[in-house]
């Protein structure tokens, strides 16, 4: 192989080619396998990120020939289950992404290998349960029943049995589920005149997600009442399923698609009527950003919400380059240890949340950008668990640095695990929406 020397062109992602008979035959993606960790092998630029390069690199290393001839292939499949998808590796590390002729995107290889993984049938119960997200919490978080099961989680015995039973740690913190769903509080707001300066779309749609509807509804009431407090009109989306981020990371992507097919149609509506989509958690809104549109190029309407798609305080620093976002701080924060999560890196808009806090007077921020480990369901299987916590120990130390009053992480179950690796701390875990929140003195 040779590098094309010179070529100076932004990297690109090509889209998913999910539904061709190739992408599910396993014999070529052995062969795909094979010759992206070939070039992996030879590189070893991403050794640090996560846990799928060590192990790709230790098979390699303690095969029989020292390359990649001497991996049995029925092995490549651990490399696979070490990867969680973060995207970093194709956005910060690889030098070989498309356009280069190499055409490396390891993530949606392993994308690939999960899927076939998946068609095959050899995904555990425990898995599809963990996907699940808004069956499980439409279940979890009814009334007294989210009590009986917010106890159970905080108990050892009964965390014991379940480690046994279906293969969740006993020692990963859950978060607990809300017997108040956010979207049955939530009411919208009228309408304002155009005002001058409004490039930005003056009103928004929400898209709650599974996180903030079953587990913290906080979170979205505190969005809102940002956004009222900001005269921004807001409605909440008629109609929403889970975003699909859990079943893309199972390689359930037939489930992807029947959730696609139940919130586009309600968020193009609301994107051809001018509405900035706003979600509160990264993953969802790199969901419609980027995955939904890398598997359906050719959909209109895919297109269309991926343009009106914000991560609120994307949206937040928009406002404010058009003069109508209001700075009228009351509170402090004082010294905030604040988290970027992987799936906020990826969507490239900068550090916008750090950049909101830091206008907040009295307020110092120590940012942290590295990955913390839990990824998704990933760091709450018992497989998984230590691996989870060791790629987050430099983020627990970070975040600990110079006695923060708060920790804050734009992704909160990430906010959950780095509270739980800091362990006896000081610090008020709050998400940056109720950090905006307090500051405002709402």
């Amino acid at each position: 192989m040779t590098v094309r020397e010179g070529n100076l062109e932004a990297p690109t992602r090509h889209p998913l080619e999910w539904r061709t008979p190739d992408f599910h035959d396993e014999g070529k993606l052995i062969v795909e396998l094979e010759r992206i960790f070939e070039i992996c092998h030879g590189c070893r630029r991403c050794v640090s990120l996560c846990t799928a390069f060590p192990r790709l690199f230790d098979l390699i290393d303690e095969g029989k020939t020292g390359e990649i001839d001497g991996v049995e292939k029925t092995r490549f499949r651990e490399v696979v289950d070490q990867c969680y998808l973060c995207d970093m590796c194709y956005v910060t590390k690889c030098p070989y992404v498309p356009p280069h002729p190499w055409n490396v995107d390891f993530p949606h290889l392993m994308l690939r290998a999960k899927a076939v993984k998946f068609r095959k049938g050899e995904v555990r119960f425990r898995d599809r349960l963990l996907s699940s997200t808004d069956a499980v919490g439409k279940l979890a978080a009814i009334p007294v029943l989210a009590q009986v099961v917010n106890a159970v989680n905080r108990n050892g015995a009964a965390r014991t049995l379940m480690e046994k039973a279906i293969g969740v740690h006993r020692e990963r913190v859950l978060p607990p589920y809300s017997p108040g769903r956010f979207r049955s509080g939530a009411a919208a707001s009228g309408a304002h005149p155009v005002r001058d300066g409004e490039r930005t779309p003056g009103k928004v749609a929400v898209f709650a997600t599974c996180y903030v509807n079953y587990n913290e509804p906080g979170i979205g009431e505190d969005l809102l009442k940002i956004l009222e407090h900001n005269e921004i009109p807001f409605v909440l989306a008629q109609k929403e399923a889970c975003c699909g981020m859990p079943k893309l990371e199972l390689g359930d992507l037939e489930s992807v698609a029947r959730l696609k097919e139940v919130n586009i149609p309600v968020l193009a509506k609301l994107a051809a009527d001018g509405y900035a989509i706003l979600t509160a958690v990264p993953s969802c809104t790199l969901m419609y950003k980027q995955e939904l549109p890398l598997m359906f190029p050719e959909d209109a309407d895919v297109r269309a919400v991926a343009a009106a798609m914000f991560d609120p305080f994307e949206y937040f620093a928009l406002r404010m380059r058009d003069g109508l976002l209001k700075t009228g701080f009351k509170n402090p924060l004082g010294k905030v240890s604040y988290h970027i999560p992987c799936h906020l890196r990826v969507q490239k808009i900068g550090q916008r949340t750090r950049e909101m806090l830091q206008m907040v007077p009295g307020t110092t921020v120590n940012t942290v950008e590295r990955c913390s480990g839990h990824d998704g369901t990933w760091g709450v299987k018992s497989e998984y668990f230590e691996n989870s916590m060791k790629i987050g120990k430099p983020v627990f130390q970070q975040m600990s640095s110079g006695e923060p009053d708060y920790i804050s992480s734009d992704c909160a179950i990430a906010g959950r695990h780095i509270q739980q690796g800091m362990g006896a701390h000081g610090s008020v875990r709050e998400h940056p929406l109720t950090l905006l929140r307090i500051a405002y003195g709402l």
